[in-house]
């Protein structure tokens, strides 16, 4: 595979695409947060939890619909929210200690594998976020007429990985397409442009292209690699709240199993919460709708099927060798090592039925 330079080079170019993995784009800056360790404060005797997060809806509507409901403050909680732009600066905030936890996509499966952090939530799949788009007169028609083409996408990211994964399974070499590497808004604008024959994106990114480009075509997905590659996004806390604080992550999992609840018997009234609440100066709700039909959540029950029966853990793992491949990761390391799944399962024994 050859890599077409980025105005970032080398490997922090690459560090920067794996933590910036996301399927949408996170406006604004990270807000100034001080401390590293939650708090109670005294007025109300809630403790507060510094959440970051990326400003998209796989990653935070929960998030949102717990704080509009109050939810997090029935379980004794009140939640600071921290936006930031990357994940790169998400990440740098949860190691360094002035977050305390961070919701992420892919990267779940990659800097926690590194000792940096510690994995005790699970939000959802990314089933049909990444897509591979052609130009109509691209002569592309499956991901075996890559060969010898250009394709555009973020190295390292959730668009990056379904690429990989895609490649692989077709027995295409990764070394026999040209990765054009750019951020995502870059990257659809060379395709849009006919720069590019082919780009790898995630959603909302499928809105441009269906109205800009005339003739273009998605010949692939990672619905189609559901769930043998199924990359999972979810909530990290930081090492120190996870060995002195496991109190506070506990209440963080009863708080999510009540909205989870909410939004899996009730997606279209939780939707307009989400909306209302983190995203009405953003995006029209029916965009929020659109990015949310291609992820997937379960119930609380499917969720306690897949955090003991082993498949949540083993499709965090395959994504972890995924990083491994693509050089993102000096070695592989079993999601044992950095997924608590016990945090969840003990508060869903104490949930109500």
């Amino acid at each position: 595979m050859t890599v077409h330079p980025s105005p970032v080079p080398g490997r922090r170019a690459f560090l920067a695409g794996i933590l910036g993995v996301t399927v949408g784009v996170a406006t604004g800056c990270a807000l100034e947060s001080s401390g590293g360790s939650s708090d109670t404060d005294e007025e109300d005797g809630l403790r507060t939890v510094k959440v970051g997060y990326l400003h998209t809806v796989a990653v935070d509507a929960h998030m949102w619909l717990g704080v509009k409901d109050g939810t997090y403050e029935k379980h004794g909680l009140k939640i600071e929210p921290v936006k930031f732009d990357t994940g790169i600066a998400e990440s740098q905030a949860l190691t360094g200690g002035s977050v305390d936890v961070a919701i992420m996509g892919a990267v779940i499966s990659n800097f926690p594998a590194r000792g940096q952090g510690k994995v005790f939530l699970l939000n959802d799949v990314e089933r049909e976020t990444a897509q591979l788009w052609v130009r109509g007169d691209s002569g592309i028609n499956s991901i075996a007429d890559l060969k010898g083409k250009k394709v555009a996408t973020t190295q390292g990211t959730t668009a990056h990985v379904f690429l990989h994964n895609a490649m692989k399974k077709h027995g295409v070499d990764p070394k026999d397409i040209t990765l054009v590497n750019s951020a995502m808004p870059a990257a659809v604008n060379s395709f849009i442009s006919g720069a590019v024959p082919a780009v790898a994106l995630w959603v909302p990114f499928d809105l441009q292209v269906r109205k800009l480009v005339p003739g273009a075509k998605m010949i692939d997905s990672a619905a189609n690699y559901y769930p043998d590659a199924a990359i999972m996004g979810g909530w990290v806390a930081n090492n120190d709240v996870y060995h002195n604080d496991k109190k506070t992550l506990s209440k963080l999992a009863a708080a999510w199993l009540e909205i989870n609840k909410k939004l899996t018997e009730d997606p279209a009234g939780s939707l307009k919460i989400v909306h209302e609440t983190g995203y009405k100066n953003d995006v029209p709700l029916d965009e929020l709708e659109h990015n949310f039909k291609f992820e997937e959540t379960y119930s609380n029950e499917k969720w306690r099927e897949l955090y003991e029966n082993g498949d949540a853990e083993r499709w965090i793992g395959q994504v972890t060798r995924t990083f491994v491949e693509l050089g993102g990761l000096p070695e592989y390391k079993e999601p044992s090592t950095f997924f608590d799944r016990q945090i969840f399962l003990d508060a869903y024994k104490e949930a109500p039925k």
